[in-house]
């Protein structure tokens, strides 16, 4: 039999970020806010101490989305234990991250990649033992001079910077509905652009 070379469909979402009232709206958590805009009405559910998750409909597809509370560090773990759960290979799991090293206001959709100094992608790469599944990455950057990024990464947004972060947030919701609807390459097409102003 031959093996099956069409892309795999994307079944679930997982928004890194941490857990905790102390840590909401930092720049580390840009992933659980797109999660939290994507899943609509839908309400999460805590499961095995390890994430929450619920189910949604995103451009009339059935997708679970996630949210590790295992800490940014440890995001990996979640993620295994839900590919084994669900039965599924990295390249049906979109992650959705933050980048210092990307400027504010800047998405860039991936199929696979490195961790680029990301712990909480490092963990899920460690975990599956792979780099191959799709991420979207959100340009929180640059940090200023003399600011170590584990700290940088743990502020919330300027007042000054709110409108291009809640823009960002829309229009990653927007290339993750227009990716499971058309795939990657349209997507990336029209994502993949110069960020916005601030």
């Amino acid at each position: 039999m031959e093996e099956d070379l069409r892309p795999r469909r994307i079944r679930a979402i997982v928004g890194l970020g941490n857990p905790g009232r102390d840590l909401e709206l930092t720049r580390h958590n840009l992933g659980f806010e797109v999660v939290d805009f994507l899943k609509g009405r839908s309400e999460f559910a805590a499961e095995k101490r390890l994430y929450l998750r619920c189910l949604a409909e995103i451009s009339s597809l059935s997708v679970v989305l996630l949210k590790p509370t295992t800490y940014m560090n440890r995001s990996g773990i979640a993620v295994e234990r839900l590919a084994e759960e669900m039965e599924l290979a990295p390249e049906e799991i979109l992650v959705i991250a933050d980048d210092f090293n990307l400027p504010l206001g800047l998405i860039r959709l991936r199929q696979s990649g490195s961790d680029g100094g990301h712990n909480g992608l490092a963990s899920i790469i460690y975990h599956l033992g792979s780099e191959d599944f799709p991420r979207i990455r959100l340009g929180i950057g640059p940090a200023p001079d003399g600011v170590p990024s584990e700290e940088f990464v743990l502020e919330r947004f300027a007042e000054s910077e709110t409108s291009v972060v809640r823009e960002m947030i829309k229009r990653t919701a927007d290339a993750v509905a227009l990716w499971l609807s058309d795939g990657f390459e349209k997507s990336a097409s029209v994502y993949n652009q110069a960020p916005l102003e601030n």
